[in-house]
């Protein structure tokens, strides 16, 4: 027993010297990174206290949890509308699109799915400044011709925030949507058929073996899907910064996610303090959300 005992703790040892230079490099690369901010977030850091900065505690985070005027709580909301807008967009459009590609006998499938792909495959900050300048530019943009020669007025897409807001939905549902439709494309395939004829002889019409039958197929296999667009939703930067914050192309709209609110008092007012504050409590809501989800799935898998 001795012996075994011996040997099972060289095993151990081996195992964590050879893992050693890959548990360093995610030491230095995630876990210090994160401890840094998480201190940063209990200091005055900014312009004027870059050297003698020091400890404040907690207020940073009362500042941004307390404070309606601090904009934190504006913008966390605008960042669960823009991830409920976009998910329940993307899984009903996704699954309409995905049905239409799986209709029997339908021409040139496989061409039109290489074309929905396109937007996936594009490299994310060149589709966004396309949109940006092709579509919704003020002069010269497809979609404001198309406007002034309909009902001759100039509709200046991203000068508020209503309309701004809609524009960048419109383009994430763009980037985002190839994804969601190759994944609900493949789980339609790997439904047996026979469920679909035995509901038509028992009289079910399209829209009750979707109801009973396609839905409760898909769960199983959209849900990881789901999560993991949903953090990339909610951690949403490029497309809001881009369409309306881009320094020196400013549109007038001031949409606000919790990414570009913390880069802002990060990049733009140099607020670090602050800033860190913020980004550990996104960390924090992210990991709730995770955690909140692996229950689910658990609970849902026994």
């Amino acid at each position: 027993m001795k012996a075994k005992s011996n040997t099972g703790a060289r095993k151990t040892l081996i195992a964590y010297l050879v893992a050693s230079p890959s548990l360093l490099l995610i030491g230095l690369i995630v876990v210090f990174p994160i401890l840094y901010t998480a201190y940063i977030s209990l200091t005055n850091m900014n312009t004027y206290h870059w050297f003698n900065y020091s400890i404040i505690g907690l207020d940073n985070y009362k500042r941004a949890l307390f404070m309606f005027d601090s904009g934190f709580l504006s913008a966390l909301l605008n960042t669960v509308v823009w991830t409920v807008v976009n998910m329940v967009l993307q899984l009903v459009i996704a699954f309409l699109i995905s049905n239409l590609l799986n209709v029997k006998r339908l021409p040139l499938r496989n061409f039109y799915k290489t074309i929905l792909m396109f937007p996936w495959a594009m490299p994310g900050y060149v589709s966004i400044l396309l949109w940006k300048t092709g579509m919704f530019n003020s002069q010269f943009g497809l979609l404001t011709q198309w406007m002034e020669k309909l009902s001759g007025l100039t509709v200046r897409w991203l000068q508020n925030d209503v309309s701004a807001f809609l524009c960048c939905t419109a383009v994430n549902l763009w980037l985002a949507l190839p994804f969601m439709i190759m994944i609900m494309d493949g789980g339609l395939k790997s439904i047996d058929r026979s469920y679909y004829e035995s509901a038509t002889l028992d009289g079910a019409g399209p829209i009750r073996q979707a109801v009973s039958i396609t839905l409760p197929c898909l769960r199983p296999i959209i849900g990881p899907s789901v999560v993991i667009t949903v953090f990339t939703t909610f951690k949403q930067f490029d497309i809001i910064y881009l369409m309306t914050q881009q320094v020196g192309a400013q549109t007038g709209a001031h949409i606000h996610t919790i990414i570009t609110y913390a880069y802002e008092n990060a990049f733009i007012t140099n607020n670090y303090g602050f800033s860190s504050a913020i980004s550990i409590l996104i960390f924090a809501l992210l990991i709730v959300f995770a955690q909140i989800s692996n229950r689910r799935e658990k609970e849902e898998t026994v």
